[in-house]
């Protein structure tokens, strides 16, 4: 691990002007030049992941025309950004803002955090397209969750509900495989026919050429746990000859890791798709061994020639479902299945044991599973316990605590799991082949998501990996972080024309404080907004400034060429 260094050296390393002048001399930008918007005196992290220098930054329109020297007075705004850093706006590759942002447009969690532009539809799971028997459901959901209603079926209807609205940052959206699959079978634990396949690919096309950046699965959730690889490699060569994503929420981030690991990689060498391993981790102490080796895979398969990332968020608790602890065999069908199943007092012995068996191999106890959001008011002194304690208080045992508090809540509880160490997270993070993924997205503290005690990555993602990893750790420098959210996701997801400052990119820009830049969003505390990130700009309008959300809702629904 690198030597921590002093809060001058950090200010000063990469900074220097001396450096930043030898490497990229300033150009005075002729005098009869105008622009819309000047931020002067900035140090330029550009996102490449190279040096910094000073520079000012001309931007007309959505546009960065000019970087050089300008006069206060070609300007009509002026943002001086002396002592400050100016980096392209972060890009958060792994978000599950589709549905969230239609509740919270102006996203504070996210442009708070410096994000500028999040990739949705992550985890087998996006908000279109959409059909047929499932689409009353997810409509039922979106309704219950963010008191929106449903009204597109199709990729390109979504994004005009998006423009329509009018958001605060930029959304590219995935394809969610299991979302292909329930409209398509259902929840039901089989191969589907030739024209069920058939079915799958025409709508995923639509979608891709609706301007979808590609496809995610969630091989941990149903139904994305009851789809055979070759299904996927079938979809995912779909993926591939239109130059898409194809991002894994892999089968198994426990004892089965690497095997998981291996089948997302397996899919990029025969689909020729480009892959992204999302919030790659090793969970629950007795699997914290594998972590390094799954990494040695991915480093492996890149050098053979699979296009292979990761992305990683940087905390050792995860968050999902309670209902994704009940065995595959319980959960087909969906929830009204399970509670048919889990009324058969075998059954319920069954799901018990099994659930306990899982929770004691891949997490060691119930303790670590600590509840995150119930829907139902009379529930809500739970939130913050974890489910020893809750059985505990109900005088069971926690497998039952588990299935009782799903049946009052009618399936849907989130919980937070405290299963990775800080080692791993140290070395995935810090992996070149690894970038951000906040694996949250777009709330607030009111309306639903006011009423849950979220995961913080909500919130802090990148402003912990400034703050926390790179100043007050050493664990990389900040140029390589910022490229980690920059570059890199852009150069993955397919985003030309954003995640680099140069002229003729868009203007999606974060200045920030680097002596200052920390998260605040705490697992006890999830809803507070990072601090040091000072002004956000988004297709060259500014949704903060001075630390202060503009309201104004500039974002786009980014579709890819």
């Amino acid at each position: 691990m690198p030597a921590k260094r002093t809060r001058r050296q950090f200010i000063t390393t990469g900074a220097s002007a001396a450096v930043g002048f030898s490497l990229f001399p300033t150009l005075r930008i002729e005098a009869e030049s105008r622009f819309d918007l000047v931020i002067r005196n900035g140090t330029i992290l550009d996102g490449t992941g190279g040096p910094t220098w000073t520079a000012d930054l001309g931007i007309v329109g959505d546009t960065i025309r000019a970087i050089g020297t300008i006069s206060p007075e070609q300007s009509a705004t002026t943002i001086d950004a002396a002592g400050r850093m100016v980096s392209p706006g972060f890009i958060d590759i792994h978000s599950h803002s589709d549905r969230s942002i239609l509740r919270y447009p102006t996203a504070p969690s996210r442009v708070h955090d410096g994000i500028t532009t999040e990739v949705t539809g992550n985890c087998g799971s996006s908000v279109a397209p959409i059909w047929g028997p499932a689409k009353e459901l997810a409509a039922e959901k979106l309704s219950a969750n963010y008191e929106t209603e449903l009204t597109w079926e199709g990729v390109a209807g979504y994004f005009e509900t998006i423009e329509k609205l009018g958001v605060s940052l930029n959304q590219a959206l995935l394809v969610g495989q299991g979302s292909l699959r329930r409209a398509t079978i259902g929840l039901e634990d089989r191969q589907p026919s030739e024209d069920e396949r058939k079915l799958m690919a025409r709508k995923l096309i639509e979608a891709l050429d609706d301007g979808a950046f590609g496809l995610s699965t969630g091989l941990g959730y149903v139904p994305g746990l009851f789809t055979p690889t070759d299904e996927i490699i079938f979809l995912a060569r779909v993926v591939a000859r239109r130059n898409g994503l194809y991002a894994s929420h892999i089968r198994n981030e426990e004892g089965g890791l690497l095997g998981a690991v291996h089948e997302a990689i397996e899919t990029g060498r025969q689909s020729g798709a480009r892959v992204e391993i999302s919030h790659l981790k090793s969970s629950g102490p007795g699997n914290w061994s594998n972590q390094r080796a799954a990494l040695d895979l991915i480093t492996s398969a890149r050098a053979a020639g699979v296009q292979v990332l990761a992305d990683a968020y940087p905390y050792t608790a995860y968050s999902t479902g309670l209902r994704s602890f009940l065995p595959a065999w319980a959960q087909e069908g969906g929830w009204e299945a399970a509670v048919g199943r889990l009324g058969d007092p075998a059954k319920r012995s069954r799901t018990r044991d099994e659930m306990d068996e899982s929770v004691t191999n891949d997490l060691g106890r119930w303790s670590l599973v600590v509840i995150a959001s119930v829907r139902k008011e009379a529930n809500r002194k739970l939130l913050g316990k974890d489910l020893e304690e809750i059985a505990d208080q109900w005088s069971v045992e926690p497998a039952e605590a588990a299935i009782r508090l799903l049946e009052l809540e009618d399936g849907s509880v989130s919980i937070v799991g405290h299963a990775m160490s800080q080692d791993n997270v140290d070395m995935v993070l810090s992996h070149p082949l690894v970038m951000i993924g906040s694996d949250g997205g777009a709330i607030a503290p009111e309306g639903p998501a006011g009423q849950a005690r979220p995961h913080p990555r909500h919130y802090g993602t990148c402003a912990r990996v400034l703050g926390h990893f790179v100043r007050e750790r050493g664990l990389m420098d900040l140029a390589t972080a910022v490229r980690k959210m920059t570059s890199m996701p852009a150069d993955q997801v397919g985003l030309a024309d954003r995640g680099r400052i140069a002229r003729g990119k868009k203007a999606d820009l974060v200045v920030f404080d680097a002596a200052a830049v920390r998260d605040a969003a705490t697992f006890a505390d999830p809803h507070q907004t990072s601090k040091g990130i000072e002004h956000v700009f988004v297709n060259g309008t500014a949704v903060v400034s001075g630390g202060a959300h503009t309201d104004a809702r500039p974002g786009r629904a980014l579709r890819k060429a």
